[in-house]
């Protein structure tokens, strides 16, 4: 998150996934149906860290419901994006579904995927307490 103009600290980013960790996002083909991209921390930096710091963009969690298992979380998180930190409206919300894991010593994201919202699919209510 950040303001248009401001440089990322990608490197921060960097230390948060483990190696080989992945960035899927599901999106809505033009011609119908779904895919599921597949990023690794590096594609993501390079596909959307120029938009990021020339337009700006704050990602703000509005409701969080995880599970655990020993060394591996799940995390269902809703979020809202703005453009700037005291837009009145978001121009996205949606859902990221993140994998944790623990190491022994920290805990590493391995995955995230996540789908945005659409006039087809909102974000159900149990979704946004």
């Amino acid at each position: 998150s950040g303001p248009a103009g401001a440089k990322r600290d990608w490197n921060r980013m960097r230390s948060l996934f483990y190696v080989g960790a992945k960035m899927m996002p599901i999106v809505k083909k033009k011609e119908g149906g779904f895919a599921n991209l597949q990023w690794d921390v590096e594609d993501y930096i390079t596909r959307s860290g120029p938009q990021l710091e020339a337009n700006g963009f704050y990602e703000r969690e509005i409701s969080r419901k995880q599970e655990r298992y020993g060394n591996l979380v799940h995390v269902f998180t809703t979020y809202e994006s703005k453009r700037k930190a005291d837009d009145a409206q978001p121009f996205a919300r949606g859902i990221n579904s993140l994998q944790l894991m623990n190491d022994g010593t920290r805990w590493w994201i391995i995955s995230i995927s996540w789908e945005s919202e659409r006039p087809d699919n909102p974000l159900p209510k149990e979704y946004l307490k």
